[in-house]
């Protein structure tokens, strides 16, 4: 389980990434580039990282279902996901 603090940090420069997104667009267009310089470094969307939804795991994140691999895995073997069931052969 990731810390509290962290996942409150990608929280917060996910809405500020949001409310920068057409300022940011806006200077890119206009080629702006010391504009840009001056916007916070979070807003910037390359900062942003994936994180599990539940547990906040940064690694081994799974983009179709939001989830680490291991919180898939569990919920898998739950019959929690709809359409997802063990492989056997």
């Amino acid at each position: 389980m990731a810390k509290e603090s962290m996942k409150a940090r990608e929280r917060k420069r996910a809405k500020l990434v949001a409310k920068y997104a057409a300022k940011r667009q806006a200077l890119l267009d206009a080629g702006d580039y010391e504009g840009l310089q001056r916007l916070p470094k979070n807003a910037s969307p390359v900062r942003l990282h994936n994180r599990c939804k539940l547990t906040g795991r940064p690694r081994g994140y799974m983009r179709t279902f939001g989830i680490s691999r291991v919180t898939f895995r569990e919920m898998a073997n739950e019959g929690l996901i709809p359409g997802v069931k063990k492989a056997s052969w």
